[in-house]
């Protein structure tokens, strides 16, 4: 059986080096002012040089232009999408129209990832937008494992799922931390918000802290606990899901690299010797589980329909 792809979101070049030894297949990389939530900023020099490396390795480097565009950054998107094909990354993953419409004038044919957040729901939609340009299509976080097994069974481009990591609550393009730090009578840059990567929301009486920080797209809160289902990859994998994501935003270097060990691990047992996987996977859980911060327990996201925010 084919193995999926496991992706993760790297945040610098010299960690890419490291993800490489850690077992990682694929990169998600790219620069905020195309690309929503990344873990890294990458300048155009730097997704060379993430493309070079990465291919030297046998492996693959997708560049984010999913952001929300307004019309002067999407009068930016030929260039910068010539700028990708140039680099020889393997992939852009998008969910705004624009951008296929700059694709078929600046680099005709260049593979697509859909990727619109949350409207990534059902087969029919994966497959409209196949039939445009897309050879894959990343699954909304919230569908069920029943519903994102029966979406693979009939479409006809690729399937990527998340399996570890923040989800995404609310997004603003108004910055709101921005406002909120002008009426304290503060002030903050915006480059020192994205960069604070401890502010939390405390919501008092459910007990949850949602970590909140604002860049250029405006600003994200994010979920109060960190999806894992490296305990239950079984039948994800027996549905030959294509592609297997950790997002790493917010996260450090250190807890990415051990969260792409520990999956790279569970996805080659669960593969190679599915007995072994069974009898590992509490433990592998276990260890992941070592990894959280106090305040952010582990659930299995919207798998199981156990999330509820």
């Amino acid at each position: 059986m084919k193995k999926p792809e496991l992706l993760v979101t790297p945040g610098s070049v010299t960690e890419i080096q490291k993800q490489i030894v850690a077992g990682a297949d694929a990169f998600l990389i790219g620069e905020q002012r195309y690309g929503l939530r990344l873990a890294g900023e990458f300048s155009r020099e730097q997704i060379k040089e993430a493309v070079r490396l990465a291919h030297e390795h046998g492996k693959k480097v997708y560049v984010a232009v999913n952001a929300i565009f307004h019309n002067n950054i999407a009068n930016e998107l030929d260039d910068y999408i010539a700028f990708v094909k140039e680099a020889n990354a393997d992939a852009i993953v998008f969910g705004d129209p624009a951008v296929i419409m700059a694709v078929r004038e600046a680099a005709p044919g260049f593979p697509l990832h859909w990727n619109p957040e949350t409207t990534a729901t059902n087969y029919y939609t994966a497959n409209y937008w196949g039939k445009r340009g897309a050879v894959r299509a990343i699954l909304a976080r919230e569908l069920s494992m029943d519903a994102v097994i029966e979406t693979k069974e009939n479409a006809n481009v690729q399937i990527e799922v998340q399996v570890h990591g923040m989800t995404c609550m609310f997004q603003s393009k108004r910055p709101l931390l921005g406002h909120y730090f002008e009426y304290m009578g503060q002030n903050m840059e915006v480059e020192k918000r994205q960069g604070a990567k401890n502010m939390l929301l405390h919501d008092e009486e459910r007990g949850n802290k949602y970590p909140i920080y604002e860049d250029a797209n405006g600003t994200h809160i994010m979920s109060p606990n960190d999806m894992c289902i490296i305990d239950e990859l079984q039948d994800l994998i027996d549905a030959r899901i294509d592609s297997f994501k950790i997002d790493g935003v917010l996260q450090t270097e250190e807890y990415r690299l051990e969260a792409t060990k520990l999956y790279r691990k569970a996805i080659d047992l669960c593969v190679d010797d599915p007995s072994r996987y069974d009898e590992e996977k509490d433990s592998l859980f276990e260890a992941a589980e070592s990894l959280q911060q106090d305040h952010r327990p582990l659930d299995s996201g919207f798998f199981f329909k156990e999330t509820v925010y």
